[in-house]
């Protein structure tokens, strides 16, 4: 599988993890706080910074009863309206092209997740590198028609989809032009919680589809985008905001600076340590080679004496016979003297 490139990034395996730092609808309607999240992200050492490109008119109908009212008591946003919730948290259109020219200053990537045909169109007049698929619109097959037909690299969040479902969309969007595909596993709870993140569908994602495969996460901390990384995810999208105390539509389950720096530092640690097969010392090791065991005189022995458990032992460093050889030289007489703490070698011996 050939590396994907969005913007300056190369993406795959041979690469340290993408990051992605998801704003959402964190920035609580300030520009000003928009910026300074991405300010923070760039500080942090995200790869990317992503948007939503949304109005709460092309998300929903303005209706407050019944499926359009959020009334699940485990729900951050128990009480409102879905129409409500999607007017909070939207990103104003018109924020858009100074967001951007923002984040490509500060040398980050951005991209939006669009979320209707009119987004798609109003950001391609942006020139945006790639696009996202949130998990809730995986199964919208127009929209992501409408998204792989102009040819950028594709991520599809998984969240809740069956196997068929992303069968479909994943069909959908190559049928429709789309070459550099990247589905991220996603668990659609917020937040979500380790035991219901099953990230070992990772490397099962990439067998069945071909593809490159992350994390969209949210649960907290980085403990879950670090495993992902262990087992094969080459992009990690975590919510992002400047203070998870200062409240918004997302903040109880974004990353704060600090964490969002440790995600970036922890999954490259990951992905270094990851490496290849291979047995044997390392180069690095070369040097340690020495303080292995080897079997060294403990007590001086005189010409003719006999080696026997009394005179020798099996300890550090190696300079000497390796342990194999102990039940070997036991009963053997040696040829010259030898003072304590030599190590034993084979020509010891008569």
């Amino acid at each position: 599988m050939s590396s994907i490139r969005i913007g300056n990034r190369a993406i795959g395996a041979d690469q340290p993890p993408f990051i992605i730092a998801e704003m959402s609808g964190n920035h609580n309607q300030s520009l000003e706080r928009a910026m300074a999240i991405i300010d923070a992200a760039a500080v942090a050492g995200a790869h990317a910074v992503k948007l939503q490109t949304y109005t709460a008119d092309g998300m929903t109908l303005d209706i407050s009863e019944g499926e359009f009212f959020i009334s699940n008591p485990g729900s951050l946003w128990k009480g409102k309206s879905l129409y409500e919730l999607y007017k909070e948290a939207y990103t104003p259109w018109e924020w858009h092209p100074k967001l951007f020219e923002h984040a490509r200053k500060l040398g980050l990537i951005v991209f939006s997740t669009p979320f209707d045909e009119t987004a798609v169109d109003f950001l391609e007049k942006l020139d945006v590198p790639c696009y996202k698929i949130a998990s809730f619109e995986n199964n919208d097959l127009p929209l992501i028609r409408k998204v792989a037909a102009t040819g950028k690299p594709l991520i599809i969040s998984t969240g809740m989809a069956s196997i068929a479902e992303l069968h479909e969309a994943v069909e959908t969007a190559r049928g429709a032009g789309c070459r550099d595909l990247i589905l991220l596993k996603c668990t659609s709870t917020y937040p979500a919680s380790p035991e219901n993140s099953n990230l070992r569908t990772i490397p099962h994602l990439r067998d069945l589809f071909g593809c490159e495969v992350g994390l969209s996460d949210h649960t907290m901390g980085v403990g879950g985008a670090v495993a992902a990384v262990a087992l094969g995810a080459t992009v990690v999208e975590k919510h992002f905001t400047l203070s998870r105390a200062e409240g918004g539509v997302d903040s109880a389950f974004s990353l704060e600076p600090q964490e969002l720096k440790a995600l970036v530092v922890e999954t490259e640690r990951a992905w270094q340590a990851l490496g290849r097969v291979r047995y044997g010392a390392t180069k690095a090791e070369e040097n340690s080679k020495v303080f292995r065991r080897s079997i060294y005189v403990a007590k001086d022995i005189r010409a003719g004496e006999t080696i026997s458990p009394q005179n020798v032992k099996i300890i550090r460093p190696g300079l000497g016979l390796a342990p194999k050889h102990y039940e070997r030289v036991l009963g053997r007489k040696v040829a010259r003297d030898l003072k304590r703490g030599t190590p034993l070698t084979w020509d010891a011996f008569f």
